[in-house]
């Protein structure tokens, strides 16, 4: 019986596992990292860069703009190029309006791909709706591709809003406008995916998501998705914002959904700010995940805030090198250092939660604060091992981090256990 007192995630629902060119979505398998491109994919170099990029800060689906015949024909140059420089992360085709159309003309570019995304509220209309929709099914099937169905109440299904609108006010508007607008976008979704299967694709072939831009929105969306569903969920709060609104938003939406123990893909979808960093994106993901729990990327660097009792900027500097330092190592580490992601880091400036958080954490430091002696005890696997002393205590610091590092993960410590 839980209390009060039971904080602890929600069993991840049950969905179908869908394998997207190597990588699995859903069935219980970790939550996967995605991100896309803002690049022109008809620019095979700068998409090339782009992707490579994404992959080399942990993104494990990358999702391209397939809109015209010029991105199409640069698909498989992409692919082959990624390939040549030893990048198999799987390519996602963002396909809206012609998706039909380019599959078709384009051979190399549906093969190339590892899934395609429709959008169900612009794949076509009227008469032609179910018939391009259609066509794109039946390439999945030729290519054995998973497709994810993507409602976003951007460009929600017109025709199915009107009828449900209609109804609700035939029956004394006993819904919102609201709430008939979450009931479409999650219709649009099941309604598509129902539709996929009746024309023979698979249902671990299918992964379904339902954007908005608003968070108790996104919440509401995916709780009826999922209560009615058992497909694969991508998740993400579609022009989530730009800087720490953005982050902000998809943080809370998402991290109640997982919570709950919903959702087997994420993408955070920032807006970068004018020559950003698109990577940004991927680190915001793998944060939230990891701060979570549901999984590891990198090392935590923990760090106080700083107070009065810490005027002086040495240990902020010294948390800001540690955790650059790491995230610029990671790509190194992960095939060097099996494990240290779980690695824990704690940079403190005082002396009244510094000895104690460093000792929680496998290594740590706590500098000295304003008036304070200038000694920085060292704590290792919780005990005080060292006090550092003299001008160089944050270089020093980071030689006891990297010898740490290498003598608990590196080859010779893997060989000896």
């Amino acid at each position: 019986m839980s209390s009060a007192f039971d904080f602890e995630p929600q069993p991840r629902r049950a969905s179908v596992a869908v394998d997207v060119g190597g990588v699995i979505v859903g069935g219980g398998a970790p939550v996967v990292v995605q991100s896309m491109t803002n690049t022109d994919t008809a620019d095979v170099d700068q998409t090339v860069a782009q992707v490579a990029a994404l992959h080399k800060a942990g993104s494990e689906l990358v999702r391209i703009t397939v809109d015209r015949d010029e991105s199409a024909a640069a698909v498989p140059k992409i692919r082959e190029r990624l390939l040549r420089l030893g990048i198999d992360v799987p390519l996602v085709g963002d396909f809206h309006y012609i998706g039909h159309k380019l599959l078709a003309d384009h051979p190399a570019c549906a093969e190339a791909l590892a899934k395609y995304r429709i959008n169900p509220g612009n794949v076509g209309f009227k008469d032609k709706k179910d018939k391009q929709f259609a066509e794109i099914i039946e390439m999945a099937m030729r290519y054995d591709k998973p497709v994810r169905i993507g409602v976003n109440w951007g460009s929600l299904d017109q025709e199915l809003l009107t009828r449900l609108m209609n109804e609700n006010q035939a029956r004394g508007f006993p819904l919102t406008a609201q709430q008939v607008t979450r009931e479409t976008i999650v219709q649009s979704a099941l309604l598509s995916a129902e539709l996929a299967e009746e024309l023979g694709l698979p249902r671990n072939r299918i992964i379904l998501s339902a954007k908005v831009s608003g968070v108790q929105d996104l919440i509401a969306v995916y709780a009826m998705l999922a209560a009615r569903s058992d497909h694969a969920l991508h998740l993400g709060l579609t022009e989530a914002g730009m800087g720490t609104k953005g982050i902000v938003a998809s943080s809370a939406s998402l991290g109640i959904l997982m919570q709950q123990g919903i959702g087997d893909t994420i993408r955070i979808s920032l807006t970068p700010e004018p020559g950003g960093d698109r990577t940004r994106e991927v680190q915001v993901a793998q944060e939230l995940l990891q701060v979570m729990g549901f999984r590891q990327f990198i090392p935590v660097v923990a760090a106080c805030p700083g107070c009065g009792r810490t005027t002086s900027t040495v240990f902020q500097e010294l948390a800001q090198k540690i955790q650059e330092d790491i995230r610029a190592s990671m790509p190194v580490w992960r095939e060097k250092y099996p494990g240290v992601e779980a690695l824990k880091v704690a940079v403190m400036g005082c002396i009244v939660n510094g000895p104690g958080e460093s000792k929680h954490a496998d290594i740590g430091i706590s500098l000295p604060g304003t008036g304070e002696t200038p000694a920085a005890p060292v704590f290792i696997d919780g005990q005080k091992a060292m006090t550092l002393r003299g001008p160089k205590i944050a270089e020093e610091f980071q030689l006891l981090v990297a010898d740490y590092i290498e003598k608990r993960y590196g080859r010779g410590q893997a060989a000896a256990e």
